[in-house]
Order: structure tokens, then sequence, then C-alpha cells
């Protein structure tokens, strides 16, 4: 991995571990637990709720998304590194 790359996944591990990611995520949580399904009136309404669902599930999961990104890069070196 080029040292622009380490230095890239090294500055997001260090968000993850803010308090202030932890409180962003938790706000995302919430947002995304107060969709109610009774309320849904129309299929227009179930649309728009599914893509709020989904910017918010996405963003949810960047960590994860970046932690294992790092991993698969990481592991496939070693592999052909031979370690």
């Amino acid at each position: 991995m080029s040292p622009e790359d380490e230095k890239y996944y090294e500055n997001y591990f260090d968000l993850f571990l803010t308090d202030g990611w932890k409180q962003f995520i938790e706000d995302l949580e919430g947002s995304a637990n107060s969709f109610d399904v009774r309320n849904i009136k129309t299929e227009a309404d179930l649309k728009y709720i599914q893509g709020q669902l989904s910017v918010l599930d996405r963003m949810i999961g960047f960590a994860d998304g970046i932690r294992t990104s790092y991993d698969d890069i990481t592991s496939e070196e070693q592999t052909y590194s031979g370690e």
C-alpha cells in the first residue's frame, strides 16, 4: 500500500474513534429508527422512505466499509508478499 493510501485509511480510522463520529452515527441510527411503516399512506411515500433509509444505511455502514476495504487490501498484499 502506498504511503498516501496508508494515510487515507489512518485519517478515517482516527475519525472513527472520535466522540463526534460516535455521536453522528447514533444520530443517524435514531433517524433511521424513527420511520414508522404504519404511517406510510402511498407508494410514493414508501419509495421516499426507502430512499431515505438507503442513504442512512450507507452512512451508518461507512466505517465498516472502510475497514473492510483496508482489510482486503492488506490481506491481498500479505498474500502476494508471502507473509
